[in-house]
């Protein structure tokens, strides 16, 4: 996307602390991102290096040169859609609606299953793979005391084929039924990975290697912050796989953009997309901007304003430029 010069990008950058560790193979607690401002437009750009994405820096060296890496080119295509509906001073979730979501915890913790329980959430994304006999002990008894509960548990990749093959067939049967997907269990391999879902009868996502050819799974997790949700979507339809679409636990206006993208391919593929992930902003120590995304609960609150929303907020940020 080559921009005209009376649209070169300006840049806020942020910083957010988490609650807690995020996942099992990132041990930070302090993310740094940046928010960016296109003409009349915003996105967001939120990288995981721990994932494989480039650096903060060299992101924004991109964005000023050959915008190369996906993140960045997804946070110019969501600034171009914010841009049309903030001049003719629209929200983008005009007669959308926005999936609901499951609840993302980060630990084994029994006290975050009662509050996210208590806040209407049926279905629980557990970050997974520090300690498998651990969390196998927690699902036991969580499916036990709480079961209506529908689980998914997410890798990132932290373990091996075998040990994932034990953990699952460890599990009593019950148990076993109540979860919905395994996220990333190991590196993706179709035989692998088809012979992993023979032997346990547990659906497995696939995200970090997201992709038309990754025909061995049966979910796919689409990421509207570094992927086109369109073009996996048709992808996840002609492999007979369900669709979810989640935040990549980034900036509210990132998590307001995934969730514009989910509303709008269930518009685009109707019945593709299930019970996505869209509420991640509790991991994270409130600020203004989170505060607009409202109560941590299941339905996703739209926040006020045009476009993606947070007008005043956006309005009010220290806007650099980057050269």
């Amino acid at each position: 996307m080559i921009l005209p010069t009376h649209q070169k990008p300006l840049v806020a950058r942020y910083r957010m602390r988490s609650r807690g560790f995020l996942n099992a193979i990132s041990r930070r607690r302090e993310f740094e991102g940046a928010l960016i401002r296109v003409g009349d437009g915003f996105g967001c750009i939120h990288p995981w290096p721990e994932l494989g994405d480039p650096s903060l820096e060299k992101c924004l060296e991109d964005l000023q040169g050959p915008q190369r890496y996906p993140i960045v080119r997804r946070a110019l295509r969501c600034a171009e859609y914010d841009q049309v509906a903030r001049q003719a001073s629209e929200s983008l979730f005009e007669e959308m609606e926005v999936p609901r979501s499951h609840a993302t915890l980060t630990s084994s913790d029994a006290a975050n299953v009662n509050q996210a329980v208590d806040a209407g959430f049926d279905m629980i994304k557990l970050k997974a793979g520090h300690d498998l006999e651990k969390e196998a002990d927690f699902l036991e008894l969580m499916s036990q005391e709480y079961p209506q509960l529908k689980w998914r548990i997410d890798f990132n990749e932290s373990a091996d084929a075998e040990a994932v093959r034990k953990f699952l067939l460890g599990l009593p049967e019950k148990v076993r039924r109540a979860i919905d997907f395994l996220e990333d269990p190991c590196p993706y391999s179709d035989e692998v990975w088809k012979n992993l879902n023979r032997q346990t009868r547990v659906n497995l996502a696939v995200d970090r290697e997201s992709a038309p050819q990754s025909k061995s799974a049966q979910v796919m997790v689409i990421k509207p912050a570094v992927d086109e949700p369109y073009l996996l979507g048709e992808a996840a339809l002609q492999n007979s796989q369900r669709a979810i679409l989640t935040s990549y636990m980034d900036h509210p206006l990132g998590q307001a953009f995934a969730a514009w993208e989910a509303a709008r391919l269930e518009l685009q593929l109707p019945g593709l997309v299930g019970v996505c992930g869209l509420q991640t902003h509790h991991l994270f120590e409130p600020d203004e901007a989170s505060e607009q995304l409202g109560a941590w609960k299941p339905e996703f609150t739209i926040p006020d304003g045009t476009g993606l929303g947070f007008d005043d907020y956006l309005d009010a940020l220290p806007w650099t430029r980057l050269y």
